[in-house]
């Protein structure tokens, strides 16, 4: 299946592309062309309609979600939050059918002009739709339209009976799509804690951790409503190693709060003595009601990850080795500064090129490359697996594959996006690793995101090689002043004419990032299909 949905994503990928440019080899730009085709597979199995059809099923009188078996009778009801659930609505309303009662999502604004103008109908609802879809988190915050979403969510859910199934579907930015404040907090209140405790270096984990203990709908509160109704949600995840409970600050997942953890996170913060009255008295109510509340109706709760970004990593492995390559997938959950990242990536590249060689790899650059572990998520087996398999294949033609979603230290007033600053800080290592790399080995690398939408940009991300730093000085442009003011899109855009930057336009889905490292085999072609048979 990877490869015939790789057709049409690929040639999105590729269309932008001016090829021809600036007397680059052919080989070079065949692994420009590769590196799009593969994670042209990646995201077009994440695609929301693949997905549903992965998970959702009608066969005679049973309904299969996600593996398990539903008498449905006209019973199904549907919501959804996120910036994915409009396509995977309209994917599940044609699979339901007039077993669908109604429904409503929660999706951001102006979303369903942009999926029509990138020619998206299919993640469209048709005018006589059940579904209502209502859009709302400009700039991916809560605000009021979200806040009548939410609760037009939560009058749904409060209605069902014993005798009703609801199909929830999740993605990422569902958090900003589904602001519910326990009152007396107001929405400017809850936003104005959650600000404070990011400005302060707060944890994705401690972040979340606030949100549900103050939200009448995460944190398990969805499902709480729904009771007695069953309760079965389709998740797409953009958080790194999948956990329901994060995703969306998790709605459906039984989590009874802690109000001792929340004291004591705003205590580590210094923000204990400045809350408001009305979060005082919610965390005050908290102490001996949470944990009946949490697992109220969780025997009627079924979580299931129907999309991730190992599940893109896999198809785009598949498309590599249809393309020659022989993959190797590192991490699906890369995260750290861009800095530590690139220079990972630029670490791999040298070892894999020193592995070549008659006197293999240094064991210092092994020890360097372990050593970045902690500081980019990936454990030491994953690490070691990878440099096995650099060390193996010596002569063959690799595809390396992670995916993640690292952080970029803002400290300039450019445009840009964190793949985009990651492809240019890797093209910095490759030139400053250059006198290791051999004349003949072609390097690329790329990294986008599934989204589409890396920043504030209209592109995905960008790709980078060897070359690029020395094609920029030849033009004019220093790499160094565009990453000090975290410019990166500026300095794509302006070298040759943009042909290094990847343009999908949305894509209706998002499991964070992939990057992928493309190594041509010594002998290109069919040393590189050699060497990926024989894996």
């Amino acid at each position: 299946m990877a490869s015939g949905l790789c057709g049409a994503a690929g040639s999105l990928l590729l269309s932008s592309a001016p090829w021809g440019l600036g007397g680059r080899s052919r080989r070079m730009m065949t692994l420009w062309t590769q590196g799009r085709e593969v994670f042209g597979a990646a995201v077009s199995a994440v695609l929301p309609e693949n997905m549903m059809r992965g998970s959702l099923a009608l066969r005679g009188e049973c309904l299969l979600v996600d593996g398990r078996s539903f008498a449905p009778t006209g019973n199904v009801h549907l919501v959804g939050f996120g910036k994915a659930v409009l396509g995977m609505a309209a994917a599940a309303e044609r699979i339901l059918g007039d077993h669908l009662v109604r429904g409503v999502v929660s999706v951001p604004h102006g979303i369903q002009e942009a999926l029509r103008q990138a020619g998206k109908g299919e993640m469209l609802l048709g005018p006589d739709s059940r579904i209502t879809v209502l859009e709302g988190a400009r700039h991916n915050l809560p605000d009021r339209d979200a806040m009548e979403a939410a609760s037009a969510i939560r009058e749904l859910a409060s209605g069902l009976t014993e005798q009703d199934l609801l199909l929830v579907l999740i993605s990422g930015g569902g958090s900003a799509l589904l602001p519910a404040p326990t009152p007396p907090i107001t929405l400017e209140e809850k936003q104005s804690l959650t600000r404070q405790l990011a400005a302060r270096g707060a944890t994705i984990q401690e972040l979340n951790t606030l949100r549900k203990a103050l939200s009448q709908l995460k944190g398990g509160g969805l499902a709480r409503c729904a009771h007695p109704a069953q309760v079965v949600s389709l998740i797409l995840s953009d958080v790194i190693a999948d956990p329901p409970e994060l995703i969306a600050s998790g709605p459906t997942v039984p989590s009874p709060a802690d109000p001792g953890e929340c004291w004591a996170i705003l205590e580590k913060y210094g923000l204990r003595s400045s809350l408001p009255q009305s979060v005082r008295d919610v965390l005050s109510g908290l102490v001996g009601a949470g944990t009946g509340q949490g697992q109220a109706g969780s025997g009627l709760v079924h979580n299931a990850i129907i999309g991730s970004n190992a599940l893109a990593l896999e198809a785009a492995s598949a498309r590599a080795r249809e393309l020659g390559f022989l993959p190797v997938v590192l991490s699906p959950a890369v995260c750290g500064e861009v800095q530590a990242v690139s220079r990972l990536y630029g670490l791999l590249v040298r070892f894999a090129s020193q592995a070549r060689s008659e006197e293999g790899a240094e064991g210092s650059l092994r020890e360097a490359i372990l050593g970045m572990g902690p500081e980019v998520g990936v454990p030491d087996r994953d690490l070691l697996h990878t440099l096995k398999v650099l060390e193996e294949c010596r002569g063959g033609a690799l595809c390396l594959l992670s995916g993640g979603e690292p952080t970029v230290q803002l400290r300039g007033k450019g445009k840009g996006g964190r793949n985009q600053e990651l492809a240019l800080r890797v093209a910095v290592e490759l030139a400053q690793g250059g006198s290791s790399l051999p004349a003949p080995l072609g390097v690329a690398f790329l990294s986008g995101g599934t989204d589409g939408q890396d920043g504030p940009t209209d592109a995905a991300g960008a790709i980078a090689d060897p070359l690029l730093v020395s094609e920029a000085r030849e033009q004019g442009l220093d790499p160094a002043e565009f990453l000090d003011n975290n410019d990166s899109y500026t300095f794509f855009t302006r070298l040759s004419r943009g042909d290094r930057l990847i343009r999908t336009g949305l894509t209706g889905t998002n499991v964070m990032d992939v990057h992928l490292v493309l190594i041509q085999g010594e002998e290109a072609g069919s040393g590189a299909h050699a060497a990926a048979g024989s894996s």
